[in-house]
């Protein structure tokens, strides 16, 4: 079961360009594009079988084999993870007082691949748990962040305070309205825009409820779901706030079309698969 949610293209065929064997060697951890020519003199590097001493031929990532001494290599032009962001991880490549999202990634994986340094897709607070993308891939960072494709994001949310069955209506409809959201600090006030809430106390009365992207150990303590289709700074705290009910527990559990792998643990993570990666367009 699923919010209704923006559709995206799916099974986009990505063009890659053909790669010089000696930055494709150097970007997958043999070191510098010097050491690479002292590899090709010394050691079997053959691409589909014939072996290769030019560091300048090319090869096609998507296409050829290439192996050093028998071994074939596993080439990735980019690197897609998903993440289920536990609480006291920051979103940021270092961090003086905290553990950041880097930290608890393999150091194998942050290496630069071909299409560049991994990084995060967006952000989530250091206290909110849930789905987070890393990816190397900076043009689809851009489609999912850019305010032009308003990229839905759902929340499980835990709210202070019970909502009766009438004010849950008054604050689903408020919600879908659109709300005036008062400044915090120096971040302006702005209004939110339309935002689709569903409340788990009514979850078998909407079949639209993506019960499946909340773990069963969250579900039953989660008030309501929230999507929203921009990313304000702690736009959902703020959203709440505005209403008079304060989030005391936030969880992100789907961007787009994927939803958060409810196997994944807290601090857990793995490479998307390619029905996932076309999901997000």
């Amino acid at each position: 079961m699923h919010l209704p949610l923006t559709q995206f293209p799916l099974n986009r065929t990505i063009q890659r360009p053909m790669e010089r064997i000696d930055k494709v060697l150097a970007h997958h951890g043999y070191g510098t594009r010097k050491d690479v020519k002292k590899l090709l003199r010394s050691s079997c590097v053959t691409v589909n079988g014939r072996q290769i001493y030019d560091p300048a031929i090319h090869i096609d990532l998507s296409t050829d084999s290439l192996a050093i001494d028998g071994e074939i290599l596993t080439l990735k032009h980019d690197l897609y993870l998903m993440l289920n962001k536990c609480k006291d991880l920051v979103c940021a490549n270092r961090d003086g007082e905290h553990r950041t999202v880097f930290d608890i990634i393999d150091p194998e994986l942050r290496h630069p691949f071909m299409g560049g340094e991994l990084h995060h897709v967006g952000r989530l607070d250091i206290d909110t748990e849930g789905l987070l993308i890393l990816t190397t891939d900076g043009a689809l960072t851009h489609r999912m962040i850019s305010p032009k494709t308003h990229i839905p994001k759902t929340y499980a949310v835990r709210l202070r305070d019970a909502v009766g069955k009438k004010d849950r209506a008054l604050y689903t409809e408020d919600f879908a309205k659109g709300l005036h959201i008062p400044h915090e600090g120096n971040e302006p006030a702005f209004d939110a825009q339309s935002a689709n809430l569903v409340w788990l106390q009514d979850a078998d009365a909407d079949k639209n409820t993506p019960l499946d992207a909340v773990t069963a150990q969250n579900a039953a303590g989660c008030d309501c779901l929230l999507t929203i289709y921009e990313g304000k700074f702690h736009q959902v705290k703020r959203m709440f706030a505005a209403v008079g009910n304060e989030v005391v527990y936030l969880k992100r559990v789907a961007m787009g079309a994927l939803n958060l792998d409810p196997s994944l643990p807290l601090g857990g993570y793995r490479e998307l698969t390619q029905k996932e990666l076309s999901l997000l367009g």
